[in-house]
């Protein structure tokens, strides 16, 4: 919902004109979606009705437009064409057999290339909300995705326990681990694996995207040792919660009432021979229950970030429940429930749900930097309504193609 307090751009320029320039193509464009499309070995070798470049703008409109069917999803995303005369004659709506097929050529890799290629933080200098003094505020954490109750699925991914004996969930489930800036929302690393698969065990492959003048936080559930080592040789530095069974001695007090200390790994908490040096900031909230929060940091020097304010920067990790949020309830409808039948359909329909909120919010961020507004100040849900009234007028591809895969009638 808008949040409390939203402007528009005082320049008079509405939301919905930046989104109609056509939010899929402008950051994901053709001639980059058939780079990847090349490059993950993809390319028709003959002319085909769903050639894979319409395939991949299909699952981004398929994941745009939520509880669509497969064939509503093909007009909606080629009746701008039809209207404008972009192609010189009729283009026949695939069936949903014939798009089911398309999908499964065309499988998860193109969309995890293009995610690769294009999702990075968006956040400027000057973009509010986004740094805590010359760090880039980035969050890290998982969820979990229902999906299709289909053996394929079950047998791969695995299903919740119920807590009540042997009785089954309604839904099998997908696990995903995410990065995210938090000052825009801009999700640019991700990974999905069987619901088996701890965050722990998929956030290592999310690292190669952290970097020095990021600082990430991170709530008790992912703090780990091996985890915490691996993260700080990034360069970047971190903010991570532990829990409170965690032993912490007290090395030295610092004047901001934090202390130095040092973790180790499990199976060295006796002998400690090879711990790794932190600061530890402790402190409750006023009212409700006396709770201790014990955060964990590599930044060592009180001068550079006082323990008052990384607690209270702390909250900031809450805003990638938010973008969760966005992507789950908004963005795929309340009881969201993935589509696809098949492993390889769910893991590119994921990757599908990220690019279209990566191009979301990058619109997001474009529109309230013109504007010079905090990016939360924009309503995620009227960008996503404002896309969903344009894109199909806006729609920038052509479904006729030469043998060679590509548009012989390019706008």
């Amino acid at each position: 919902m808008p949040r409390p307090g939203q402007v528009k751009s005082s320049s008079g320029e509405r939301l919905s004109d930046r989104v109609a320039l056509g939010v899929l193509t402008r950051v994901f464009p053709p001639e980059l979606v058939d780079e990847v499309v090349a490059e993950c070995g993809r390319v028709e070798q003959r002319s085909r009705l769903l050639p894979a470049r319409v395939v991949v703008y299909f699952v981004l409109a398929m994941c745009l437009f939520s509880g669509q069917g497969y064939e509503e999803v093909a007009r909606l995303l080629t009746q701008g064409l039809e209207h404008a005369r972009r192609w010189e004659k009729p283009w026949r709506v695939p069936t949903t057999g014939a798009i089911g097929r398309a999908r499964a050529r065309l499988g998860p890799e193109p969309l995890k290339m293009l995610f690769a290629r294009v999702c990075r933080p968006v956040a400027g200098q000057d973009t509010a909300g986004a740094w805590y003094r010359q760090w880039r505020l980035v969050a890290v954490d998982g969820t979990v995705f229902d999906i299709p109750d289909t053996d394929a699925n079950a047998d791969f991914f695995g299903r919740p326990g119920s807590g009540r004996g042997q009785q089954r969930s309604a839904y099998p489930q997908v696990r995903v681990a995410a990065l995210v800036e938090c000052g825009t929302h801009a999700v640019f690393a991700a990974a999905a694996g069987p619901l088996s698969v701890h965050e722990q065990h998929l956030i290592p492959g999310l690292l190669d995207r952290l970097g020095p003048g990021m600082l990430v936080l991170a709530d008790r559930g992912i703090t780990g040792f091996e985890l915490w080592r691996a993260a700080t040789d990034t360069g970047a530095d971190l903010l991570w919660r532990v829990r409170k069974n965690i032993v912490l001695p007290v090395l030295k007090y610092c004047e901001d009432g934090s202390y130095l200390s040092e973790i180790v790994a499990t199976d060295d908490r006796f002998r400690r021979r090879d711990p790794v040096p932190v600061r530890v900031i402790e402190y409750t909230l006023d009212g409700g229950e006396e709770t201790v929060y014990r955060l964990v940091t590599t930044v060592h020097d009180p001068g550079q970030a006082p323990a008052a304010e990384l607690a209270a920067l702390y909250h900031q990790r809450w805003e990638i429940e938010t973008t969760l949020d966005e992507i789950k309830t908004h963005q795929g409808g309340h009881h969201l429930v993935l589509r696809s039948r098949h492993p390889d359909g769910i893991e590119q329909e994921i990757y599908g749900l990220l690019l279209v909120h990566h191009a979301l919010r990058d619109v997001m961020h474009h529109t309230a930097h013109q504007a010079g507004l905090d990016p939360d100040r924009i309503s995620f849900t009227r960008t996503l309504n404002a896309a969903r009234r344009h894109v199909t007028g806006q729609a920038a591809l052509s479904p006729l193609t030469t043998e060679a895969g590509t548009d012989t009638h390019r706008p």
